[in-house]
């Protein structure tokens, strides 16, 4: 019996020794495709070859792909196959071999390698294919019987591009997994037949009529999931129960006190948490980061899902953890990013499970609150709507509802609750088939790929003579362009730093000597093409004409120390508060710099002034800036500090400041440290979960921000007639004083506040034998408000209090019952009614609660309806 990890590596071995060149799993964030949120197949990290938009470095390649797929998230644990997170075996031609190489192959690794039996196995084609049929039989030895047409065997990149058919292994598992039906067969529903390797035959471009043109070069895609082809080889019912799912089962069973396989409910639920824990820990080693949207959310909501499930099998305590290091163990070796982002990953998991069980405890009460509702009611069917909000809100699946509400007897409106989640998901495949590429013309995407990658002379010169090699208008190539048009042009070579790496581009102008161009932006493209956005001022650019190219000399300058200050700064970052801190993103402008970070608490004043000194040390000791092309091998062992998340070129930029700082970066620096200047932190604080940001400056704009504090404490220190080393202690003083100032106000209020309570009891009045109090009255805040309502309250012994005030433009209402559950009254009940008078809500316990309102001109209103609420309330 092979281990999933050793059919991992025999597929890629098998094609290794065809000519294939193994390559490392791509990111689950997919590169330079905004048309995807996550890796779903094997062939996504290739599309660039298969498109031509980049011409490949190979000519075939076999791979091991994390993938990543959602859309039937409810279906995993309830299927054999469903999972979101699984690995995708794959060999891969570019224009290379084709169908009569791979189809002779896959038969040889299925039925001599894997040693499948010829006579459990089936083929499906395109019906029209009839070059994979013959090839079927004539090549790999099929019996023709044994090969079926299926007319969904078309594969297709999209509405337009490349396409072509494809041919898929189907294996019969056997009579007892199927369905039992004569009719029963390849294609059935069932559990018997199950496809374990799909070959895409690339053959056709389709253009915007529909029309099929042979692709001049011809590619080959193929996919075999491991989870499924470990189940046929280790001879077990479904994918979960492989190796590579048990053991992290069997753990998670363990933790809760269950066994696997004794309840079917249970193991729905183990099977979820084992799927859901396994994809959250690769996501998580590729830098993507649990927030609200995007790839963030996806992740977030897949970790909610594992900690209620685990909810439902009583794990209360949290686990994650601990479940991470079973995946770690088994897959590290594969995938070492699970050990080297350890402490990335084990921080997110913690903080995410903490912050989502505060989250969950708040679905409880408020399903709680719905309960009460329903019994008050005489009702026994949550509705399916208020079921949904519950789910989607606060994560409460709503198995864990059902069961809540049956302890009590009650139940959910399933039809309602489906029709809920099914508008939820169309919405959401709405918005999903709305993402779209970056829009690039045709044109401008074949002229970058004939151009190919532009020469950056940027490193060592600021100005250089260029040829314009591509000109367009609106996507459109022309052949001139004149005086106040944007355009987009493409040079033989250029000194414009592109867009990349958290550096804005350069600035600058084009010249000739009858035209002048002001250069916008520059960014890169997939092929390596610089594109210069432009806007021409005087003259007319032609197509082929030389320029002069000149970057201005004082932004690349700004720019270079702020970027050069940024090294330093997570160098110092990293010293102060541990190894555990990683880039999480920045922003380098010629103005400032912005820094994004790992770290899972504020930096005290200690901790920054503790960095800040680091920087302006390193500064101080003008140490050179060196910058070294290397193989990635080579930086790594070098000790180099790379992106995380970011995916390198066999060769790359090391750029090291002394013995300081050395990274991986292809941006511009200064030429010593001393160029610097001085560094100033302006800012640090939190943007996400375990993610923090600082903001400084650098040179010439540190100096203008420490003038800026100096003018402004020139200000403050005139205004209080002291000098400016003596501003901190009269302000000081003066906050004393204004302190002093504020409890005398407050000790009036409250003297003011009982006397006119004193005044009130007067109101009371008698409604169903009930002491009842309502007025307006003056306050200048809810608090002023609550303790007013709490000494009529101890006055008046029994009874009820509902008092309204407005002050500044805001309306405040408080209630009181006393005592608690004085005949069957609910201050909260009370104030919603008294509130929603006013335009207002709110809520509380049932002996006190608050409110506010919108509309101050009808406080008196919702006083004077105060009687009527209460008869109302007494007679339910």
């Amino acid at each position: 019996m092979y281990t999933g990890n050793e059919l991992r590596d025999m597929f890629r071995k098998f094609f290794e020794e065809r000519g294939h060149k193994i390559l490392p799993s791509a990111s689950l964030i997919p590169k330079d495709d905004p048309t995807l949120l996550l890796t779903v197949a094997g062939m996504v990290p290739f599309k660039p070859y298969f498109q031509r938009r980049v011409e490949p470095p190979f000519p075939r390649a076999t791979t091991a792909q994390k993938c990543v797929r959602t859309p039937d998230l409810e279906e995993v644990g309830k299927t054999a196959r469903h999972h979101t997170y699984f690995e995708m075996l794959g060999n891969f031609s570019f224009g290379d071999y084709f169908k009569k190489e791979v189809i002779p192959w896959a038969w040889e690794y299925v039925t001599q390698v894997l040693k499948i039996p010829a006579e459990k196995l089936w083929i499906t084609v395109y019906p029209e294919d009839d070059e994979a049929r013959q090839l079927w039989i004539e090549k790999a030895g099929v019996k023709p019987e044994r090969i079926i047409g299926d007319p969904e065997n078309f594969w297709a990149a999209g509405p337009t591009g490349p396409c072509g058919p494809c041919s898929e292994i189907y294996v019969d598992l056997g009579e007892t997994r199927g369905c039992g039906r004569p009719e029963c067969a390849v294609g059935c529903d069932c559990d018997r037949f199950l496809e374990i390797w799909n070959l895409v035959f690339m053959q056709y471009n389709r253009d915007e009529a529909g029309v099929l043109t042979p692709l001049p070069k011809q590619n080959i895609d193929t996919g075999m999931g491991l989870e499924r082809i470990a189940s046929v080889m280790q001879g077990v019912e479904t994918n979960f129960d492989t190796d590579l799912f048990r053991p992290i089962i069997d753990f998670v069973a363990d933790l809760a006190g269950i066994k696997y396989k004794e309840n079917p409910k249970n193991d729905l639920a183990l099977k979820v948490v084992a799927d859901h824990v396994r994809a959250i820990s690769f996501m998580l080693a590729d830098g993507i980061r649990p927030n609200n949207e995007g790839r963030g959310y996806v992740l977030r909501r897949i970790l909610r899902r594992a900690v209620r499930y685990a909810k439902l099998l009583g794990i209360d305590k949290p686990f994650l953890e601990s479940v991470f290091r079973i995946i770690q163990r088994d897959y590290a070796q594969a995938y070492p990013e699970l050990k080297d982002n350890e402490n990335f990953i084990i921080n997110h998991l913690n903080l995410e499970e903490k912050n989502f069980q505060a989250t969950l405890d708040q679905g409880t009460q408020m399903l709680q609150e719905k309960v009460r509702e329903l019994v008050e009611k005489g009702e026994t069917v949550l509705g399916g709507s208020d079921a949904f909000y519950l789910y989607e809100t606060y994560g409460f699946p709503v198995e864990l509802t059902e069961e809540i509400l049956a302890e009590q007897g009650l139940s959910v409106d399933m039809p309602s609750f489906q029709a809920s989640a099914e508008e939820h998901r169309q919405r959401a495949k709405e918005q999903s088939q709305q993402m779209r590429a970056a829009a690039e013309s045709a044109d401008l995407i074949q002229r970058a790929k004939a151009l190919g990658v532009t020469p950056f002379l940027g490193y060592h010169q600021v100005s250089c003579e260029a040829k314009i090699e591509g000109l367009f208008v609106d996507g459109d190539e022309r052949q001139d362009a004149g005086e106040g048009e944007e355009v987009t042009i493409f040079l033989s070579e250029t000194p414009f730093y592109a867009e990349s790496g958290g550096q804005v581009s350069d600035e600058g102008v084009l010249r000739t000597p009858r035209a002048e161009a002001r250069v916008l932006e520059v960014k890169k493209g997939v092929t390596g093409t610089f594109y210069h956005r432009i806007q021409i001022l005087t003259g007319v650019l032609h197509l082929g004409e030389t320029v002069e190219a000149v970057v201005k000399t004082s932004a690349r300058s700004a720019t270079a120390r702020h970027h050069s200050a940024t090294h330093l700064l997570q160098a110092a970052l990293r010293s102060v508060l541990g190894e555990h801190v990683q880039q999480a993103g920045s922003l380098v402008t010629p103005e400032r710099l912005r820094f994004d970070f790992t770290h899972f608490s504020p930096l005290t004043p200690s901790d920054l002034k503790a960095v800040e000194g680091l920087i302006n040390e390193a500064i101080l000791k003008n140490m050179n800036v060196d910058a070294t092309e290397m193989s990635l091998d080579e930086a790594k062992k070098s000790g180099a500090t790379a992106l995380f998340g970011e995916k390198y070129g066999d060769t790359v930029r090391v750029v090291t400041m002394g013995t300081f700082s050395k990274e991986l970066c292809g941006g511009t620096h200064v030429h010593s440290t001393g160029e610097i200047g001085l560094v100033k932190i302006l800012s640090e604080g939190g943007i996400g979960a375990g993610l923090r940001r600082i903001e400084a400056v650098a040179g010439l704009e540190a100096l203008a921000y420490l003038r800026s504090l100096e003018e402004q404490v020139t200000e403050v220190a005139q205004a209080l007639k002291a000098q400016p080393a003596d501003v901190g202690k009269r302000v000081q003083g003066l906050v004393t004083q204004v302190k002093d100032l504020e409890r005398e106000v407050s000790h009036l209020q409250a003297k003011l506040s009982k006397n006119e309570a004193e005044g009130l009891l007067g109101k009371v009045v008698e409604i169903e034998g009930i002491s009842a109090l309502a007025a307006q009255v003056q306050a200048a805040d809810m608090e002023g408000l609550r303790q007013m309502a709490d000494l009529l309250r101890g006055k008046l012994k029994s009874g009820v209090i509902v008092l309204g005030a407005v002050s500044e433009g805001k309306v405040n209402f408080v209630t009181t019952v006393s005592p608690t559950g004085l005949s069957g009254l609910h201050a909260g009940q009370i104030i919603k009614e008294v509130a929603k008078i006013a335009g207002g809500s709110g809520g509380g316990r049932p002996d006190m609660a608050q409110a506010g309102g919108k509309d101050p001109g009808k406080v008196g209103e919702a006083i004077d309806k105060v009687p009527t609420i209460l008869r109302g309330q007494l007679k339910k």
